[in-house]
């Protein structure tokens, strides 16, 4: 079947950045300011790759339970559907980027049950004052409700299986790097230019495309 865009997934992460610092941007800002921190950016760092693990692992699970309707040609039906899917998420996605259509954050809802248990560990690491710390924070936080997450894992059901999810939200992952990396050290630039409403429209208007080019991609496709 047709691959995901890579491309899309990535620039999905980076475009979200605005809606990323929201999310994020408590913890990140705390980090920012611990006093006597002598590797702050180490920190950073930990942070992330703590959360763009449990994207990841998140992924992974989401291409693991998606794998079982590719398992036999009888499901073939089942196979476009998801196929048809994903692309619709990443249609939605780039409208949302594009400030043109919020409905992805409705699925920010469904996590809610999950996130009330996780929740509580996070006092246990508080405060991230080191980089283990930092670690596991990232990875506690990386399972907070967020429309854009859920959004990538719809599209990780239909990726074909565990590694092809796990690669999926990775790449989210890193797209959503720049933005906190560079929050944590109080740069600017990077992120006026994700806010700037042309460039919002433009991108996100690419992401959907890809999205409606995966769609006349089944026309080809050899499933």
């Amino acid at each position: 079947m047709p691959e995901i865009s890579l491309y899309a997934i990535f620039l999905a992460g980076l475009l979200g950045g605005a809606h990323c610092v929201g999310m994020c941007g408590g913890i990140v800002a705390a980090m920012s300011f611990q006093a006597g921190a002598r590797q702050p950016f180490l920190h950073h760092l930990a942070y992330s790759a703590g959360r763009i693990a449990s994207y990841t692992a998140a992924g992974a699970l989401a291409g693991l339970a998606g794998s079982a309707v590719f398992l036999s040609d009888e499901l073939r039906p089942l196979q476009i559907g998801l196929y048809v899917l994903a692309q619709g998420v990443l249609i939605l996605l780039g409208l949302y980027l594009a400030g043109l259509n919020h409905a992805v954050l409705r699925l920010e809802g469904v996590g809610g049950g999950l996130w009330r248990r996780v929740q509580p560990l996070l006092a246990r690491v508080m405060p991230v004052n080191t980089p283990g710390r930092a670690l596991a924070a990232g990875g506690l936080w990386g399972w907070l409700p967020c429309g854009l997450v859920y959004s990538v894992l719809v599209a990780a059901l239909g990726s074909g299986g565990p590694v092809q999810g796990a690669l999926l939200l990775a790449v989210f992952g890193l797209g959503t790097l720049p933005n906190l990396l560079l929050m944590g050290w109080a740069a600017e630039s990077l992120r006026e230019l994700t806010r700037h409403p042309v460039f919002r429209r433009i991108a996100g208007l690419i992401v959907a495309g890809l999205g409606v080019w995966g769609m006349v991609q089944l026309t080809n496709a050899s499933w």
